[in-house]
Parts: structure tokens; C-alpha cells; sequence
């Protein structure tokens, strides 16, 4: 039986190979091997290159003929993607700020003393937490472009954890809340992860909460004090 199985894990990998217009292992091998590293050369932003010098400087160095060692490379490297990155962190946050300033003109949407701006979808009845308490909720999170980076509706499950332990715009939003209520927060760059790129979201980056309260756990000892909800919306 094990004999069968090997050999029609064989045949299937030949037939892929086939299909994909290879003959041998080192054939798809080397495809991959190309495809990671155009993968790599996409994720680092740079699109601005000589692709003939690019192919040559792989061969060169390969064959131990390079002009150029492997530090100055990687130097020169470094430096150019921490330039495309403050680039695109500087237009993230001046996107960021346009998005606030333009949002909390609508109706409903609260701006408190940080520039957290939030817009109760529905009122909850139950415990309001503070900011040392535990919570359960289920949140949709977008960049202000409608990028989905993160969702516990889309994953069908939950998250727990404390509200001490988020980042500071949670802290503060979900102080606002109350179990069963339904919350969408506006959360500037500052009261997010900053000039950090997180996963998929770029540094700079104004977020988006879709948030639902569904349970507090209080935690015993001195809690943060709730912060001051503004008295009105914002001036429209």
C-alpha cells in the first residue's frame, strides 16, 4: 500500500510538472526560485531598475565576478527601501489627517481630546469597561481605503483580551462602550502602531474599528480611568 501511494505521489508531481510546462524537479525548482525573488523584489517597493542590470548582477555574483560586494549591496539595498518606505509613511499620514478632518464633519461621529473619533451604530445596555478590564468583542478593521487587515467577523470567532494590552485607541474607544453595543472607531495614526508597518498595515496608517461589545470581564485592583467622553458631537 505505502509502495502505491509513493508512486502516485509521483505520478501527480509529474503530471503538475508537466502541466506547468516542466520536465524535472530542478526545472520547477528553479521557476520558484525565480518567482521569490521577483516576490521579494515587489514587497520592497522598488520599481524603478535596470532589469538587464539586475539579471546581470545575479550572474556575475553567482560566478564569484560581482562589481560591486555583497555589503555595499546590501547597504545600498537598505537604504532605498527605508526611503520608499518614509515616502509612503509621509503620504500615509497625510492621508490619514485629510480622512479625519473630513469624517468628523459627519453626523454622529464623536472627536474626543486624542483625536480618536468614534460613531455609536448601536447603544449597548450592559458593563462598561475601563481600561483594565478584560473584553470580548468581534471587529472588522480597514485602512481608510477599505483594506480588510484584520477581522474576527470574517474569521467567525471572537477575541478576548485586555484592554490594557491593545493599542491606545482601543484602550480609550471601548471605555465608550457598553455590552451589546456597536461602536465604529476613526483611530489616527499616533493611537495606532505609529510609523510602523504592522503585517498589512503601512506605517502611518489612519484604522478603521468596526466594533461589537460582547462581554466585560472586570479585573480586580486599580483601573485606568475612564477618559472623558466629549459633551457633543463635533462641530459640523
Amino acid at each position: 500500500m505505502k509502495k502505491c501511494i509513493v508512486f502516485m505521489a509521483a505520478v501527480a508531481c509529474t503530471l503538475q510538472l508537466s502541466a506547468q510546462g516542466f520536465k524535472t524537479r530542478q526545472d520547477s525548482v528553479s521557476y520558484a526560485l525565480g518567482i521569490t525573488m521577483a516576490e521579494t523584489l515587489k514587497k520592497s517597493g522598488i520599481s524603478n531598475y535596470n532589469e538587464e542590470l539586475v539579471k546581470r548582477a545575479i550572474s556575475e555574483h553567482l560566478a564569484g565576478k560581482g562589481t560591486m560586494d555583497a555589503l555595499t549591496a546590501d547597504k545600498l539595498y537598505k537604504e532605498e527601501t527605508k526611503k520608499i518606505a518614509d515616502q509612503k509613511a509621509l503620504a500615509n499620514k497625510k492621508a490619514g489627517e485629510d480622512f479625519l478632518a473630513a469624517n468628523k464633519k459627519q453626523k454622529s461621529v464623536q472627536v474626543t481630546a486624542s483625536g480618536l473619533q468614534y460613531k455609536h451604530t448601536m447603544e449597548g445596555t450592559g458593563l462598561q469597561p475601563d481600561g483594565n478590564d478584560k473584553v470580548t468583542v468581534h471587529y472588522h478593521g480597514t485602512l481608510i481605503d477599505g483594506t480588510v487587515f484584520d477581522s474576527s467577523v470574517q474569521r467567525g470567532t471572537p477575541a478576548t483580551f485586555g484592554l490594557n494590552q491593545v493599542i491606545p485607541g482601543w484602550t480609550e474607544g471601548l471605555q465608550f462602550m457598553k455590552e451589546g453595543g456597536k461602536t465604529t472607531f476613526y483611530i489616527p495614526s499616533e493611537l495606532a502602531y505609529g510609523s510602523r508597518s504592522q503585517n498589512k498595515i503601512p506605517g502611518n496608517s489612519a484604522l478603521i474599528f468596526e466594533v461589537e461589545l460582547i462581554k466585560v470581564e472586570p479585573v480586580e485592583g486599580a483601573g485606568n480611568a475612564k477618559p472623558a467622553a466629549p459633551a457633543a458631537p463635533a462641530k459640523k
